[in-house]
């Protein structure tokens, strides 16, 4: 999965599905579990659908009505949060679930097993 579709496009991965969303958001805005959830579910669905290698998916979600978020992305530069070492999680209760490492908690898991 990227969201920046040139990447994509350059590394001829295998298969890929692609969000135009902000650098970062590949897998949707924060604090939003159910639009996280919809997003990976229709990309492993079309990873499991390609019948070609190459194929790219261009995903049905828009990170505004408008695209005037670009114009705003390219002006004022990269603004995510740096890179550190150890994970980081929205909340509190996402780390703590990843601390027990229990597939059955997870709700993406649950749908893809």
């Amino acid at each position: 999965m990227g969201s920046a579709l040139d990447i994509l496009q350059s590394v001829y991965p295998p298969r890929a599905a692609f969000l135009d969303y902000l650098l970062g958001h590949t897998t949707g805005k924060p604090f939003e579990p159910e639009l996280q959830r919809a997003i990976l579910l229709e990309a492993l669905e079309a990873f499991s659908s390609f019948t070609e290698p190459g194929q790219i998916k261009h995903l049905p979600f828009r990170w505004a009505e408008d695209d005037g978020w670009k114009d705003s992305v390219m002006n004022d530069g990269d603004t995510r949060t740096p890179r550190r070492d150890t994970p980081q999680y929205q909340t509190e209760e996402d780390r703590i679930l990843a601390e027990q490492n229990d597939p059955e908690a997870c709700g993406v898991c649950e749908t893809a097993a």
